[in-house]
């Protein structure tokens, strides 16, 4: 492990007024959102839409990277470009999404952890050389009566920590994500309560496995109303209560935290980071977000699959935007 690799990538992913682009939707994932829009679910239409994506002008000035998916790492545009190096050419951290989805956990109705650590130091190995500086992984969290289960948390915070010791003996800054998913009707507090247990647990099993910290970015929740909640928290009440959880259960030495938009409106994200930034906090807050970014662009190209560079204004002013409120800028 070389610490001073880790830092510098980390440095470069959360620098201001930056975020990172997600557009790491696994194939069913991103067939479903085609489906939806009437666009077909070849690999050539997710080719083009990725290539729209990547070849964005100006998106630089707003990403500092992008996470991708293993068909997306070895894709080319129509004149044989390689995706990664046109990553490369604008500065920008190439990310992959390692992780191979949701299981269900035995005995443990509605809870899920994440599979995927067979394999991954060859794998890895392999991203390594086609650039990749960065990597991410998910497990997910219900907010229910009787979840999430502590060994829920403690089975998937363990299999995060192996992840990222895996990632950075490699020299790979690892994204270890642990999402508190939106859907319910839980109250604010509610999430505030099963974001500290997560996060308690997870630096636990962290430290067990001999993370370095400095070295890793966490991409988290924000502390927010579910989404069926009859009386939803505003954007100043997130804001403060994120920030505090934050501030009482993430170790200071943590290189970088970022937000995932998880399934809010794509206005919702840019108006709660925005409120976010406005606070004092030990960290850059800033975003990793995927649909809340290319939500507007995706719907575009749908609709006029020619006009690529008016869906490709629409990615940049979403990223411009939520670039303004990682700052407390946005108007």
């Amino acid at each position: 492990m070389n610490k001073e690799i880790l830092r510098q990538t980390v440095t470069r992913l959360v620098a201001k007024p930056k975020g990172i682009l997600a557009i790491d939707e696994s194939l069913s994932t991103c067939n479903k959102r085609f489906e939806k829009l009437g666009i077909s679910t070849t690999e050539e239409k997710r080719r083009e839409y990725r290539e729209l994506l990547v070849t964005a002008p100006d998106i630089e000035k707003y990403i500092s990277g992008y996470i991708i998916f293993n068909e997306t790492i070895r894709q080319k545009t129509l004149t044989g470009k390689n995706f990664t190096d046109i990553l490369k050419l604008k500065g920008m951290e190439i990310g992959i999404k390692v992780d191979e989805g949701l299981v269900d956990l035995p005995d443990h109705p509605g809870e899920k952890f994440t599979q995927g650590l067979d394999g991954l130091a060859e794998r890895l190995k392999e991203y390594k050389n086609m650039g990749a500086t960065f990597a991410k992984w998910r497990v997910v969290y219900s907010i229910s009566e009787n979840t999430p289960s502590d060994l829920c948390m403690k089975t998937n915070a363990e299999i995060l920590a192996k992840y990222a010791a895996i990632c950075q003996a490699r020299d790979l800054v690892p994204i270890v994500e642990p999402e508190v998913l939106l859907e319910g009707d839980h109250t604010l507090e509610k999430c505030y309560e099963v974001s500290a247990q997560n996060f308690k647990i997870l630096f636990i099993e962290l430290k067990k496995f001999n993370v370095f910290l400095p070295g890793i970015v966490l991409k988290t929740s924000m502390v927010i109303s579910g989404k069926n909640a009859g009386d939803r928290a505003p954007a100043e009440k997130i804001a403060e209560m994120t920030v505090k959880c934050l501030e009482e259960h993430v170790p200071k030495e943590v290189g970088g935290v970022v937000f995932l938009s998880g399934g809010q409106g794509d206005e919702e994200a840019v108006i709660n980071l925005n409120a976010i930034s406005k606070l004092k906090s030990s960290w850059h807050l800033t975003f990793s977000y995927g649909r809340a970014i290319q939500n507007p662009a995706l719907k575009s190209w749908a609709k006029n699959p020619e006009d690529i560079t008016g869906a490709q204004k629409l990615l940049v002013a979403a990223a411009r935007n939520n670039s303004l409120a990682s700052v407390g800028q946005y108007k």
